[in-house]
């Protein structure tokens, strides 16, 4: 009996179903054409709910499904049948919140594709091979370093958004002057 609790996959897809990010932790899915599919009927049989406000748990092809859909974003952990709901639930208001922290609060389509390197750093601080080490938000946000934003700071202690934002902001700054 496995003592961890393990994530299977973790899913952000558009309005439409697309991916903007995933991250599979299992062998389940051994293709990108399997991955596409069972992320295709994830989509459909989720799309029709309600899962604005709280997190939705369903079941799928022996796999428990947690979401959460935020303006043209869907939020998906996934776990085994024998996973406990709660901690997937844990997992994914983690990961949301991570994220909503990160986007400062801006949480949609265009800023998610902006600063998909954030997101995936979310993913890498919340599971690692499919095991939950983080499900704090503040602790993921700050470990994906953007709590701690610096313009000032050395470009080698930024990630490439923040590089670029700051470049961006400074060229503007250059420019009205």
């Amino acid at each position: 009996m496995e003592l961890s609790p393990k994530v299977k996959n973790i899913l952000l897809l558009d309005s439409e179903g697309k991916r903007i990010a995933a991250k599979y932790y299992s062998d389940d899915w051994p293709t990108n054409t399997a991955k596409e599919a069972f992320e295709k009927a994830v989509f459909s049989k989720t799309q029709k709910t309600n899962a604005r406000t709280e997190v939705e748990v369903t079941a799928l092809e022996n796999n428990i499904i947690v979401y959460k859909f935020v303006q043209d974003l869907h939020f998906f952990v996934t776990g085994g049948e024998e996973e406990n709901e709660l901690i997937l639930a844990s997992v994914l208001q983690g990961l949301f919140d991570a994220v909503n922290l990160l986007l400062r609060g801006s949480v949609d389509k265009r800023e998610a594709l902006d600063n998909l390197d954030l997101i995936f750093l979310c993913f890498d601080e919340i599971i690692d091979g499919g095991v939950v080490l983080e499900t704090d938000a503040n602790v993921i946000a700050e470990k994906a370093g953007i709590n701690s934003f610096d313009p000032n700071a050395p470009l080698s202690e930024q990630t490439i958004s923040q590089a670029l934002a700051a470049a961006r902001e400074h060229l503007t700054r250059s420019l009205m002057k």
